[in-house]
């Protein structure tokens, strides 16, 4: 009686929920964790009143990092460097918030919830959106949406070199090209078709690029080095926990520890920390994203670059067969 198929079965109804629960588990539960830690805002104004509003931001042990700055100026220029999400100026007038919703509308919500709680009783909070998010997205949807795409993109084209066959200066070429066509074509959707992005058009395009190019990269790297288990381990990486752990949809400072730090860490998180940059603040912040995708970028060519080739005519060697024995010749 056959044992193998019954195996393989088993096996496949015991993946399956495995998949599902760890895929609940990546997605879900930083889902439903989400919360301020360490979250850098700034308080401005004259100083009593700004210490208490310090005192006020951190009686919540561990939920904000606060900065302090002389005026309004200072805390907008802050805001602008993405320094801060957002700050509050306390003035006469009671308290006026600056927020930016470009950075994370999440977070402009949860400081308009935070500063009307704390503020003097029948005081009017005063809202100033400083990096508002564009018309044509006003609720940072189509960011937030974008960098699932940019992953199964780049899944597919690490994925897809390697299936080809593809080696060498030709896979390393061909990845590129792949990544710079795809920044374009997205950011011709995203910017100038739907308006969800501000900045220039072809550094868009660029931080696109470099995203695909990171994460295609890496998949086809882990697949010169590992076999086709790279493709595999490439998309637990960069579809399953890149994704879901980028806090692109919140911001990474929302997400449980280590979640948010480690999500920065991997092309999609860097990638949609980069699209915001470039796309809504002309650059600022920008730095840490860029090192991140170049590095996993070089790592992952390299090793498409340098992976030996199996030599040609190495494959399974048939066995000759075997010349017929000769007949020894009659002597005369």
């Amino acid at each position: 009686m056959p044992t193998a198929p019954d195996r393989r079965a088993v096996a496949v109804a015991l993946l399956v929920p495995l998949v599902a629960i760890l895929a609940l588990w990546a997605f879900a539960w930083p889902a439903a964790r989400i919360a301020p830690r360490d979250l850098p805002v700034g308080v401005a104004g004259a100083a009593p009143a700004a210490e208490r509003m310090e005192q006020r931001f951190e009686e919540r042990e561990g939920a904000f990092e606060v900065h302090r700055f002389a005026d309004e100026a200072a805390a907008r220029a802050a805001i602008e460097d993405r320094t801060v999400y957002g700050a509050v100026v306390v003035g006469p007038r009671g308290p006026h918030l600056l927020t930016a919703s470009a950075a994370s509308p999440v977070v402009s919500q949860l400081l308009r919830e935070a500063v009307t709680a704390s503020a003097p009783e029948g005081a009017q909070v005063r809202v100033t959106d400083v990096v508002a998010t564009p018309s044509g997205d006003p609720r940072g949807s189509v960011l937030g949406a974008s960098m699932l795409p940019l992953a199964l993109a780049g899944m597919a084209a690490g994925a897809v070199v390697t299936l080809a066959g593809l080696r060498g200066a030709r896979a390393a070429a061909t990845l590129v090209a792949t990544a710079a066509l795809a920044g374009i074509a997205v950011t011709a959707v995203a910017h100038s078709w739907l308006g969800a992005l501000a900045g220039d058009w072809w550094t868009e395009a660029g931080a696109l690029a470099l995203t695909v190019l990171a994460i295609g990269s890496a998949v086809a790297g882990l697949a010169a080095l590992l076999g086709p288990r790279g493709i595999g381990l490439g998309a637990l990486l960069m579809v399953l926990l890149g994704n879901s752990f980028s806090g692109v949809t919140s911001a990474p400072e929302l997400l449980p520890e280590p979640v948010g730090a480690i999500g920065q860490w991997l092309p999609p998180g860097a990638g949609g920390s980069l699209l915001r940059s470039v796309g809504f603040f002309d650059g600022g912040a920008a730095g840490g994203a860029v090192l991140t995708l170049s590095l996993w970028s070089a790592l992952g060519l390299a090793a498409v670059l340098l992976a030996r080739r199996k030599p040609a005519g190495t494959g399974p060697v048939e066995p000759r067969p075997a010349d017929p024995a000769r007949e020894p010749a009659l002597a005369g």
